[in-house]
């Protein structure tokens, strides 16, 4: 009797549980709003799930509803409260004014504790040393030469033979893996002094150059999974967690033999002067006595490591973007076309020649585009920080020290507060000031795709130079033409790649 009462209750149990999940089901497909409903328990997260596929879009469309700042609640036994917020006074108030008060922190560290030590991952004394290293090798005037060279000399032996190649063939191809390896080979020659060859017609497969790409989603699946699950994840290594951990002994692989150390004799020959960036670090890394959390050889693989995060996807992703919107804006297509003629003095294929950083500057449609692409589809999707003390947010909002703040970096050029009725629309002109043609600014709390405040980004006009320079050499000889029927959306992760590639095919410019 006592099994049978046992049995009659467990029956009882699943139906409930069952009757519960049935009309939780319908009654989250007759809402009309976006906000999710805040259930009994298991609180917002089955909203959350059933919109995990389109992430971006699904914040974006929230935090429109909710007046650009959302407190999601999550099962009170899992502790995943945050709030979200694409309000520019917001990010201003987080990045700027109140900066001292939002370091990146314990709980930032373990979700991307992939990249160690680099400056992503460094607060206080660690982060201004990182900042002040890299700021003053990207002002050296030998910087640009470096760059100058390396971009072209890639653009020469690596990615017009393989866009003719494809043409040649009238085959379509990927454009974004494309991108990918040339901006793979370009940072790890800036960084590493050394070109992997990445970008040429076997396309070979190099496990580091995929390891970026293969690592981006499950560290954005870090932010909303509860952490004991996903370190649940990393014990049993399966899922995300085996993703990452393979990823990183792929970056393990490749960068730690191309790390420069004083026994090293074989870099020690190669390197010819003292403009390496691996050496610049090594040389304050012994003056400095750097408190890491690994040795010397450990230190230059992390910074190598963030250097290459934000020089390889960053800069691919814009482009990827760049074209897509081009090509379906034929009328951007012949502007940028048109300017690269006039400023650059060219015409035919007889004359195109490579242009120096001024001779870049001229280009402002051209850097237009750009900044639409990247106001539309910033290449870090999103920021996570975590207050060390209470705080009040200008929307009204307070915060508990150490509670998740998320930053959607995507919706704020979403915003019709922000950017106007149009702000889905692509127009560079929207950019260039009417008055004297050159480019507008806009501040970096309405523009957050190169960060804001003091962690602005230092690359940026590294990037706009080499994107000016794959995009007019591409723009200039091909027009590049959509696969019908391929689906291009945003890929659920922290970088914001296209999901399904960029399928192209391309004819040559007569």
């Amino acid at each position: 009797m006592a099994i049978l009462h046992d049995m009659d209750f467990l029956l009882i149990f699943l139906s409930l549980g069952g009757i519960f999940v049935l009309c939780l089901y319908r009654r989250m497909s007759r809402e009309t709003r976006s906000e999710p409903t805040n259930w009994p328990v298991v609180g917002m997260l089955p909203g959350v799930l059933q919109n995990l596929h389109r992430a971006h879009e699904y914040a974006t469309q929230v935090l429109s509803e909710c007046g650009g700042t959302y407190v999601f609640e999550g099962p009170w036994f899992f502790n995943i409260d945050m709030l979200f917020t694409c309000d520019p006074a917001n990010i201003h108030h987080i990045f700027s004014k109140n900066f001292p008060n939002y370091p990146k922190g314990p709980q930032f560290r373990k979700i991307f504790e992939i990249l160690g030590d680099g400056i992503f991952n460094a607060d206080y004394e660690l982060w201004e040393i990182h900042r002040r290293v890299t700021l003053s090798f990207l002002t050296n005037s030998n910087f640009y030469i470096l760059l100058l060279n390396s971009a072209w000399g890639k653009v020469e032996t690596g990615l017009m033979p393989v866009l003719d190649h494809f043409c040649g063939q009238g085959k379509d191809f990927d454009l974004q893996e494309i991108f990918q390896r040339f901006t793979f080979d370009n940072i790890c020659k800036l960084v590493l002094d050394y070109d992997p060859g990445s970008l040429c017609i076997d396309l070979p497969y190099i496990p580091c150059e995929k390891a970026f790409s293969n690592s981006v989603e499950p560290l954005l699946h870090r932010h909303v999974v509860p952490e004991r699950i996903w370190k649940l994840q990393r014990w049993m290594n399966f899922g995300n967690e085996k993703t990452l951990d393979e990823a990183k002994k792929a970056f393990d692989e490749f960068i730690f033999p191309r790390v420069f150390l004083k026994d090293d004799k074989e870099q020690e020959d190669h390197i010819d002067d003292d403009f390496k960036l691996m050496k610049i670090f090594k040389k304050v890394y012994e003056e400095n006595k750097i408190d890491s959390s690994g040795d010397m050889r450990e230190f230059l693989k992390d910074t190598a490591l963030s250097s290459m995060f934000a020089g390889r996807d960053t800069t691919s992703t814009c482009l990827t973007w760049l074209f897509w919107l081009v090509a379906k804006n034929p009328c951007t297509e012949a502007k940028i076309l048109q300017e690269i003629e006039t400023e650059l003095k060219i015409k035919g294929d007889s004359c195109w020649r490579f242009f120096d950083v001024e001779e870049s500057r001229k280009l402002a449609y051209l850097h237009g585009a750009l900044c639409e692409s990247l106001r539309l589809f910033p290449p870090v999707a999103l920021e996570h920080k975590s207050p060390i003390h209470d705080d009040i947010l200008p929307s009204g909002h307070r915060l508990r020290k150490n509670s998740k703040v998320i930053i959607s970096f995507y919706s704020v050029g979403r915003m019709e507060k922000v950017w106007g009725k149009d702000c889905l629309d692509f127009k560079p002109e929207r950019w260039i000031n009417s008055a004297n043609g050159r480019i507008r600014h806009e501040p970096s709390y309405n523009f957050p795709a190169f960060n804001a405040g003091p962690r602005t980004c230092i690359g940026k006009e590294m990037a706009f130079i080499q994107m000016k320079v794959v995009a007019a050499s591409v723009i200039y000889h091909y027009r590049v033409e959509l696969v019908e029927g391929h689906p291009v959306a945003p890929l659920d992760s922290v970088i914001l790649q296209a999901k399904h590639g960029l399928r192209v095919r391309l004819t040559k410019r007569t």
